[in-house]
């Protein structure tokens, strides 16, 4: 396994903060990860208190992102990713699916979050034959990122894109879609968008108990509709079954998971 290159930006100069809860890391403490700490625990606990089963949507989302990948490259033939808003290292890192399958497969993990950048080193490591690179930068700034991921991905062959859980954090709607536009518009034909968010309007429950987040002094995580997270597709052509909640996307025989789930997300090919 080879040693990951890592571009340091202004998080690397940042203190981590562990006196005030994170959503990376509370993800990561509902995900069954160690990457946290007492203050998310509570936190989590406090929101699983109101809607427990905001567990099942995190693990849910995370199997969805693993059939994604897999997906992408044992039947798209995709060896190159851009993992955007990647959070903290937990079990199924995109590098590690991908290279599973394709060792020769080449990943780069954008985050600006000061304790992803720390861990990146540590946890993310590539095979001999492909590569993984880690982008201390910000989805908002589409250009630098993309620029910077240029070093690694060629692209001018095909790359997927993968906005998982992140444009929730961008609470303009309208940004978010100019945001995704211009990710899309600089990858070639045959590249893939493969998006899941939190969705509003599914679980009642769930969006109380977001909204009741959002207005904890947390940094907010914005619920959408399903028409909107659809909206972030335009232009594209979506893979079946289109944009549906993360346990209906291609579910694996057997799997018991819930139909309805405030998680929706999809996988589309840029003509």
């Amino acid at each position: 396994m080879s040693d990951p290159s890592t571009t340091p930006g202004h998080a690397a100069q940042q203190k981590i903060d562990t006196s005030v809860p994170h959503s990376a890391r509370i993800w990561n403490y509902w995900l069954g990860g160690k990457d946290n700490y007492p203050v998310d625990e509570q936190a989590g606990d406090a929101y699983t208190a109101v809607f427990p089963g905001i567990v099942t949507v995190a693990r849910s989302s995370r199997a969805f992102l693993r059939r994604n990948i897999t997906h992408l490259v044992a039947e798209a033939g995709i060896r190159q990713f851009l993992d955007i808003g990647t959070g903290l290292p937990t079990a199924d890192n995109t590098h590690e699916v991908a290279q599973r399958i394709a060792p020769e497969t080449r990943i780069v993990y954008v985050d600006n979050d000061p304790m992803v950048l720390a861990h990146a080193r540590a946890l993310l490591y590539s095979t001999p034959e492909g590569a993984t690179a880690y982008i201390d930068s910000d989805v908002l700034d589409p250009d630098t990122v993309l620029a910077a991921a240029a070093e690694t991905l060629d692209f001018g062959k095909p790359v997927a894109l993968i906005l998982s859980n992140i444009l929730g954090h961008i609470p303009d709607y309208d940004r978010a879609r100019s945001v995704v536009a211009r990710l899309t518009a600089a990858l070639p034909s045959g590249s893939y968008l493969s998006i899941n968010d939190g969705s509003r309007g599914v679980d009642p429950e769930f969006d109380r108990a977001q909204d009741a987040y959002n207005e904890s002094g947390a940094a907010p995580y914005i619920l959408r509709t399903v028409d909107q997270i659809t909206s972030f597709f335009d232009g594209l052509e979506l893979v079946e079954p289109g944009v549906v909640p993360v346990t209906q996307w291609r579910p694996e025989e057997g799997a018991d998971s819930p139909k309805l789930i405030g998680e929706h997300g999809g996988l589309a090919r840029k003509p």
